[in-house]
């Protein structure tokens, strides 16, 4: 047994020591998520709604998307500085619809930052409720880590969880061409994405979203629409109106519009080619229906925060009612006396003395 010990004990002492000098070089590795730039905001005046046109923007689409007014913003890194425009929409699905709807082909997705999209001259970002552009300067422009910081001290790399879950779910990626994506609330919107559509038949006016993209086929491009409504009865009679007006899943050629139904959504195919090519865009879309009794809600507050609010609400609520208590006292005492003052004849103002009835018996 000792023979064997000794046999292999230099085989136990290298794996010992092995791993020391594996250790000493084994230094620990920090990775910068974010390049170090010194951004300080230098400047903040807001802008009248208007005035979007001067950064590429348009105040019918923009009032749509429920922006109202705007605010430029100026950061500064050393000699360099750089202008940001805020524009604060309705929430954050109008937010996400403003970056689909003025994203071009020729924009890129943002390294490591999410819903942001570039080209030589600015950047569009959706954050939360608001839709941001960062104008590149041209007179002395940041570097790449430095622009990219600018991003990420203004934007965050991603939006919130909560923002993220209440966006529309993405148009099909198989075959979507980048960048053609659009998510629209609005009609005036909706004719500058599609402008040999009949828009007006869409329905805005009944709370409808439309989702479209742009999609490569056999014989070119097609044009794949998505258009939700709130209740299937509001999609049946949209669809029929669709079908009536534009002669839906007929051969009128080049021209020809394919559509289907399925509860609440109103697929439509545009320049397809064929039914067969128009039905395999639309079977991309996979519906399904569900019903929760329960649903859970999402709140930014955690719940201990959520139960000191409860407990803040209820002293408000007690004290608010003590007060109004001893206010309708001190109003009721008041009036009393003003009218044995002014009034004594009256009712109101006799004191409680003279309305008691004294019976005065005696045993």
């Amino acid at each position: 047994m000792v023979r064997k010990f000794t046999k292999h004990a230099w085989l136990f002492a290298v794996l010992t020591v092995l791993p020391f000098p594996c250790l000493a070089q084994d230094k620990p590795f920090v990775m910068p998520l974010v390049p170090a730039a010194d951004w300080r905001q230098v400047d903040s005046h807001p802008l009248p709604l208007a005035s979007v046109s001067n950064y590429g923007g348009d105040p019918v689409v923009e009032k749509e998307y429920g922006v109202k007014a705007l605010e430029l913003r100026t950061y500064k890194l050393g000699k360099k500085q750089t202008q940001v425009v805020v524009e604060p929409a309705t929430d954050a699905t109008a937010a996400y619809g403003l970056l689909t709807f003025y994203q071009a082909q020729e924009m890129t997705q943002e390294n490591g930052v999410q819903l942001a999209v570039r080209d030589d001259h600015e950047t569009l970002m959706a954050r939360g409720s608001n839709f941001i552009r960062f104008l590149r300067s041209k007179d002395a422009p940041a570097s790449e880590s430095d622009y990219q910081a600018l991003l990420v001290f203004v934007g965050g790399p991603k939006p919130s969880d909560s923002a993220l879950k209440s966006l529309p779910p993405s148009m099909p990626s198989k075959g979507l061409i980048p960048g053609t994506e659009k998510y629209l609330l609005g009609l005036e919107a909706a004719k500058r994405a599609l402008p040999s559509f009949r828009t007006d038949l869409l329905g805005f006016e009944q709370s409808a979203e439309v989702q479209l993209g742009q999609y490569k086929t056999a014989k070119g491009t097609a044009t794949l629409i998505s258009i939700s409504y709130p209740t299937p009865k509001i999609a049946r009679v949209r669809y029929g109106a669709l079908k009536d007006f534009l002669g839906l899943n007929q051969d009128h050629g080049d021209a020809s519009i394919y559509g289907v139904r399925h509860g609440s959504y109103v697929f439509l195919a545009v320049n397809a080619g064929n039914q067969e090519t128009a039905t395999a865009l639309m079977d991309l879309f996979q519906v399904t229906q569900g019903v929760s009794w329960d649903q859970k809600y999402v709140s930014e507050r955690t719940f201990t925060l959520q139960l000191v609010h409860m407990v803040l609400a209820i002293f408000l609520l007690t004290a608010f009612l003590i007060t109004a208590c001893v206010v309708v006292g001190v109003l009721f005492f008041l009036s009393r006396r003003l009218a044995a003052k002014f009034f004594p004849e009256s009712q109101w103002g006799r004191t409680d003395d003279d309305q008691l009835i004294r019976l005065n018996l005696r045993f």
